[in-house]
C-alpha cells in the first residue's frame, strides 16, 4: 500500500467512532462507538472483529498493564476483560464519575508514561466552559483542573513527556501545558496557545472553513496529528505550531488518529456520522467508518494504565 493512500480499514460505520487504540501485544486495533454504546476490536491481518456492548457511553479507553482495558464510561471508570467475548465492564468502586452524569460525560483520553489515565470531560449543553480534566491514578480519581473548556479533546503527550497537549473543540483552540511526569502535575493550568483555528464557519473572504480540533496523537518526531471535525482533514503540526501536512479525508467529521501496525506507521482514523445531514452523508458516504493510511514517520506505542 503506497504512503498517503487512504484505505477503508473497517467498512461498517460507527455512529461516533472515537479513541482508536493499537494494542501491540495483541496486534489489534480497539476503538469505541460513543453513541453506539460499544467497544470494538479488529485484527487487521485476518479481519476478525468483535464488540462489547456498554451500559453507558464510553468516552475513552486504555489498555491495562495487568490485562484487559480500562474504560471511561459516563458512569465512571471500569475494567473490561477482553479475553472474554461476553464480558461486561466491572466498575472500579473508587473511580465513580466526579461530575453530574445528567449533563456531563467523559470524552477523550490516554495514559502517560507513568501509567496514569488522563481523561477530559464534555459539558453537553455546550453553553458554558464547565468541562474538566481528570486523572485516574492507582484506582483513585482526581480533577487536575476544571473550567476554561467545554469539550475536552486532543489529549496527547510530547515524546519527552514534558508537555501535555489539549484541545477545547468548542473554542477551536489547542493548548500546551508544562507537565511533570514524576508528580503527575500540570504546572500552568491555563496553558499556552499552541494552535488557534478560525471559528467562522462562513468566512466572507472566500476561504473554506477548516473544521475544529478533535482527537490527536503525537508521532516519534514529536509532531502533533490532529483530526479536524467538520473539516474533512487531518493535520500534522510541528512542536513549534507549524502545519507540516494537511491531508484531505473522505469523511467530513474525522474524530481521532492513532498509530498502529507492527512498525507503527499505519495511521488509523475514526469518524462520525451521528446526527449528520442527509446531504453530508451522500457527499461523504464513508462517514463513521475506520480509515487508514501509511505514513513516513512512525508513531509511539501507547502507554498502559498501571492499577
Amino acid at each position: 500500500m503506497p504512503n498517503n493512500a487512504i484505505q477503508l480499514a473497517f467498512p461498517t460505520p460507527m455512529q461516533v467512532g472515537e479513541c482508536p487504540l493499537w494494542h501491540p501485544a495483541e496486534n489489534c486495533l480497539y476503538w469505541i462507538d460513543i453513541a453506539g454504546f460499544a467497544i470494538h476490536r479488529l485484527h487487521p491481518t485476518n479481519g476478525t472483529h468483535h464488540y462489547w456492548p456498554m451500559p453507558s457511553e464510553p468516552g475513552a479507553i486504555a489498555y491495562c498493564a495487568s490485562g484487559g482495558l480500562i474504560v471511561a464510561l459516563r458512569s465512571g471508570f471500569a475494567w473490561l476483560d477482553t479475553n472474554d467475548k461476553n464480558s461486561i465492564p466491572q466498575p472500579i468502586a473508587s473511580a465513580a464519575a466526579p461530575y453530574d452524569t445528567t449533563n456531563m460525560r467523559f470524552n477523550d483520553g490516554r495514559c502517560d508514561a507513568a501509567g496514569r489515565f488522563w481523561v477530559g470531560t464534555l459539558y453537553e449543553p455546550r453553553t458554558q466552559a464547565m468541562a474538566a480534566m481528570t486523572c485516574l491514578e492507582r484506582g483513585e480519581v482526581r480533577v487536575a483542573w476544571s473550567g476554561g473548556m467545554t469539550v475536552s479533546n486532543g489529549l496527547a503527550f510530547s515524546t519527552d513527556q514534558h508537555y501535555l497537549y489539549h484541545a477545547d473543540t468548542t473554542s477551536h483552540t489547542i493548548r500546551r501545558y508544562d507537565f511533570d511526569l514524576a508528580s503527575g502535575q500540570v504546572n500552568n493550568k491555563s496553558g499556552r496557545i499552541f494552535k488557534q483555528f478560525s471559528s467562522n464557519k462562513k468566512p466572507s473572504d472566500g476561504t473554506i472553513y477548516g473544521g475544529r480540533p478533535d482527537g490527536a496523537a503525537v508521532d516519534s518526531e514529536g509532531a502533533y496529528w490532529c483530526a479536524m471535525f467538520e473539516g474533512a482533514r487531518l493535520l500534522r503540526i510541528s512542536p513549534a505550531g507549524e502545519i507540516l501536512r494537511d491531508i484531505a479525508l473522505p469523511v467530513r467529521c474525522p474524530t481521532m488518529p492513532a498509530f498502529g501496525g507492527p512498525d507503527m506507521r499505519t495511521l488509523y482514523i475514526t469518524s462520525a456520522r451521528h446526527q449528520r445531514s442527509v446531504d453530508e452523508l451522500q457527499r461523504y458516504p464513508l462517514s463513521g467508518c475506520i480509515l487508514s493510511l501509511r505514513v513516513d514517520v512512525a508513531g509511539q506505542v501507547e502507554h498502559a494504565y498501571r492499577p
